[in-house]
């Protein structure tokens, strides 16, 4: 996509992905091309492609670039995916998946940016990403199994449904820990059987549900 960020994106890619050893070409070049600018408020977009994440509405964030891409490249899409991402948030994670694999469920519990993300989604044209407002923490039952599933929220373990509904084989990314800090975690399930490595620290906001954190 060509607009006025289109340099920008081609730097932050080189300056701040490349040279932290995100190499999947087709991760690289997604993050290239989708507008980051259009997922966040008008006042931030001259900020939208920095090396950090960013404040949107109702007191969340939209993750820095190189998070979105380390953890979209761990979970190895090929194109024929089925992808369920717990968290829409802004709806940036989901919208450079869904130009990575065949169809994104994405759940978000607040309504105000559901709405926000459906919008950007619409005007891009991205129309193989499905979304829901529910309690992220549950999954989504009806579209499972799911290939991959990616979690966008610090949780104090592993959600029960989100395993229960991951393919086997399928691959998980999600962060673990305190409401302060957090382990990113790379889940894999194959032949019934769960591993679970550990990739770094990071920073979440926190993943609020039945199975997470009860409150803010």
């Amino acid at each position: 996509m060509t607009d006025s960020f289109t340099t920008v994106r081609e730097r932050m890619v080189q300056e701040q992905l490349r040279s932290r050893g995100v190499s999947d070409p087709n991760v690289l070049k997604v993050m290239s091309e989708v507008p980051r600018h259009l997922f966040v408020d008008d006042a931030m977009q001259a900020r939208a492609y920095g090396d950090h994440p960013l404040p949107i509405a109702s007191d969340q964030t939209i993750s820095q670039p190189f998070i979105v891409a380390a953890m979209t490249q761990a979970l190895q899409l090929k194109g024929t995916e089925k992808v369920l991402e717990i968290g829409t948030g802004s709806g940036y994670q989901a919208a450079v998946l869904s130009r990575l694999c065949e169809q994104v469920y994405t759940v978000e519990r607040i309504n105000t940016l559901l709405a926000g993300a459906r919008k950007v989604f619409d005007q891009l044209h991205f129309y193989n990403i499905l979304s829901r407002l529910d309690d992220g923490t549950m999954g989504w039952q009806e579209h499972a199994p799911y290939d991959a599933i990616i979690v966008t929220a610090g949780s104090p373990e592993i959600p029960q449904p989100l395993i229960d509904q991951l393919a086997d084989p399928g691959r998980m990314v999600i962060p673990v820990g305190d409401r302060n800090v957090q382990e990113l975690q790379y889940v894999t399930k194959k032949d019934g059987e769960i591993e679970v490595q550990r990739l770094e620290s990071v920073r979440f906001v926190n993943l609020i549900g039945e199975h997470g954190w009860k409150n803010d």
